[in-house]
């Protein structure tokens, strides 16, 4: 087994389609992706789909809407391991040649009784070696009777230790692993072998993934000792917990990464969540940009314990982020949470973000906030009275309503209408009788944006609109001069 002599770092995102592009998966991209960017190496794709009954299309499509979402750019072309096949047969029967590797015609009700010999004298469930040395001809005999089989990898006795690039020493004993299974059949290859030879054949020099993996990890490195390959450093990461430290449920599981995009969620607060849960900056801090990720990311901060996943603080990242990121920014994502006829408005959707921004959590806010911009609702005119003062916050709505009308287009603005409305307190001794019903006559709601806020979005005409069919409303008239 050689040592990789090759200078640049090489890493892999090995996702298997069988099921959802879930927050696992993606937090493990994501360190892959950082780490191959602030080495100036490479982040490679591979699709682990040798398994034909559970790998799916669609589950494929939203690992590339995944990464594609997050803006996790990858270098050279996809591999899919469905089109290996040829290269993983010729090394199943180079170790089968070598006798590295053996045909096991053990049925499974022999190997169930073997595991259960084992267990009850107090030693591991390992293969027995039913099938290990069988002679050539026994082979060739049971093959041409047609029994099925099996390739077992012949596992050595001896102890593997590997560095792991987050844990430190990690050391498994051979005799407690057995000789275990690596394909079906020629065919038809297994995880722990098709990895290995695809890590060597992409040059991959590290396997950054989950914890999960570590046991698999020494029978990789077996393999790759058997079959001469460069060795590949490891770093496993730390598994998503929930909050309270316990095992994230199955509806987490199942959620897939882009159901956060159809729930609002917007690439940089998933990116800073992510980039958090199990990794910190030298400075401890909540806020971590793409730019300042790349620039910092080590393995050597990747904690070892459990790394929380708590949905609140995602929404607290997307509220942050969706107000303070430039509008022109929100607007791109919000296709798919609006009428398309209000992105026939570019100026005002604009705008309308503008004004509905701090009231944000996530995009699927906006319809409801925002939608009085581009047709004001049907509200009850008892809505516009402030405090039961109906014939003060009338007689206020209906000056404000004959100010705008009068006003030339280029007189018109914010300042000299909020002057017009302060005035108007001091005459009203208030505040709550002018602005109130200005505010609904504009939003035609309770709770909105400020009056003169809407009023600069809407510009004269719409503002004058608005106004006019208040007073309609609040004074039952059809027609106003």
């Amino acid at each position: 087994m050689t040592s990789n002599s090759k200078k640049e770092v090489r890493v892999r995102f090995a996702p298997s389609p069988t099921g959802p592009f879930s927050i696992g998966n993606a937090r493990t991209a994501l360190f892959n992706w950082l780490y191959a960017r602030h080495r100036k190496g490479k982040f490679l794709l591979r699709i682990e789909d040798t398994d034909e009954k559970r790998s799916k299309k669609e589950y494929e499509e939203l690992i590339l809407d995944g990464l594609n979402w997050l803006d996790f750019d990858w270098d050279e072309e996809v591999v899919h391991q469905s089109e290996r096949k040829e290269i993983y047969k010729k090394y199943l029967k180079k170790l089968v040649d070598e006798g590295k590797a053996f045909r096991c015609f053990c049925s499974e009700e022999e190997l169930e009784a073997d595991k259960e010999a084992k267990l009850s004298q107090g030693l591991p469930p390992t293969y027995s070696g039913r099938c290990r040395n069988l002679s050539d001809e026994e082979v060739k005999k049971r093959i041409k009777d047609g029994e099925d089989y099996v390739i077992r990898f012949r596992m050595p006795g001896a102890k593997i230790s590997f560095r792991d690039l987050v844990r430190g020493k990690v050391e498994f004993n051979g005799e407690l692993i057995g000789d275990f299974i690596i394909a079906k059949d020629f065919e038809n290859p297994l995880y722990n072998f098709a990895v290995v030879v695809d890590d060597e054949a992409m040059d991959v020099s590290h396997v950054i993934r989950g914890e999960d993996h570590i046991s698999n990890t020494p029978k990789q490195i077996a393999i790759q000792k058997a079959l001469g390959f460069n060795e590949v450093k490891y770093a496993h990461l730390p598994l998503i917990l929930a909050p309270g430290g316990k095992k994230l449920s199955k509806r987490d599981l199942k959620k897939s990464l882009m159901d956060y995009k159809s729930e609002g969620y917007i690439p940089e607060a998933m990116f800073n969540f992510l980039a958090l849960m199990g990794w910190h900056p030298k400075e401890d801090r909540e806020l971590v940009s793409r730019e300042e990720a790349i620039d910092e990311f080590s393995l050597k901060r990747v904690q070892k314990s459990g790394a929380g996943y708590d949905e609140t603080k995602l929404e607290w990242y997307n509220s942050h982020y969706i107000q303070n990121l430039p509008a022109e920014k929100i607007v791109s994502y919000l296709s798919d949470f609006i009428p398309s006829t209000w992105g026939d408005k570019p100026k005002l959707l604009k705008k309308a973000v503008e004004a509905e921004q701090e009231r944000m959590k996530r995009l699927t806010d906006f319809k409801e906030l925002a939608d009085f911009f581009f047709e004001l609702p049907d509200y009850n005119a008892d809505m516009l009275i402030w405090k039961e003062n109906r014939a003060e916050s009338m007689k206020s709505l209906k000056k404000v309503y004959n100010f705008v009308k009068n006003l030339n287009e280029d007189e018109f603005n914010k300042e000299k209408v909020e002057k017009f409305l302060l005035d108007l307190s001091d005459e009203f001794g208030g505040k709550g009788e002018v602005f109130w019903p200005f505010r609904v006559a504009l939003s035609g709601k309770k709770a909105s944006p400020g009056g003169l806020d809407i009023l600069e979005v809407l510009g004269k005409d719409e503002s004058e609109r608005s106004l006019k069919k208040a007073v309609e409303k609040s004074e039952g008239l059809h027609m106003l001069d």
